[in-house]
């Protein structure tokens, strides 16, 4: 059984999508060890304590970047984590955080990478004019939105949308997205090499 870890700072809708994936098997052989959050008050903390899994709070405010991320690694560590999941975690990692699960850190991107990186990607490519856009699932480094790509999925950007109405659309394929790419790092069934994630069967 390989035990997850999950950072969110906010609602962890991608959070609950996995629970959800989990609990119907399209996650073999995993389970949600700790949920993590910089923020006391995360509706997702309160999310997790209501499916009985562990919810922790570790602030960040007023706190050097380094010295949070330890607390956090350490937190990670004490239960036993293998693979860590950023589901809406809206801070960047240390290096020392990156070095401590070097190639085990996944998160999920509202854009096509390596279009539209950072804050708002959704605004972003909504402003740009762009035809398409949607989420991709990323193997996290030390540069932001920039790891090996391990999915992608396009949302056509429709006549009458605006940001909001294209974000929505862009998140329910990240529910689906994130939940296949975490059952094959768990199987894995996969090599990168280079900036290239390889699946093999």
């Amino acid at each position: 059984m390989h035990n997850l870890g999950i950072l969110l700072s906010g609602r962890g809708s991608n959070f609950l999508a996995i629970a959800e994936a989990i609990e119907a098997g399209k996650i073999p052989d995993a389970r949600i060890a700790v949920v993590i959050s910089n923020l006391a008050d995360a509706p997702g903390l309160a999310a997790a304590r209501a499916r009985g899994l562990t919810a922790v709070a570790i602030e960040a405010r007023g706190r050097k970047r380094a010295e949070h991320d330890q607390e956090i690694v350490a937190c990670l560590r004490e239960h036993q984590v293998e693979l860590v999941c950023l589901a809406g975690y809206m801070r960047l990692l240390s290096p020392g955080f990156v070095q401590a699960f070097a190639g085990r850190i996944l998160n999920i991107h509202p854009s096509l990478l390596p279009a539209f990186p950072g804050l708002d990607a959704q605004v972003q490519a909504f402003e740009y004019g762009v035809q398409v856009s949607g989420c991709t699932v990323h193997f996290v480094d030390e540069q932001l939105d920039h790891g090996p790509i391990i999915s992608q999925r396009a949302v056509r950007v429709e006549p009458g949308d605006d940001a909001h109405a294209l974000a929505e659309r862009i998140l329910e394929q990240e529910h689906l997205a994130y939940a296949e790419a975490i059952a094959r790092v768990v199987s894995g069934k996969y090599a990168v090499v280079g900036r290239r994630y390889l699946p093999r069967s």
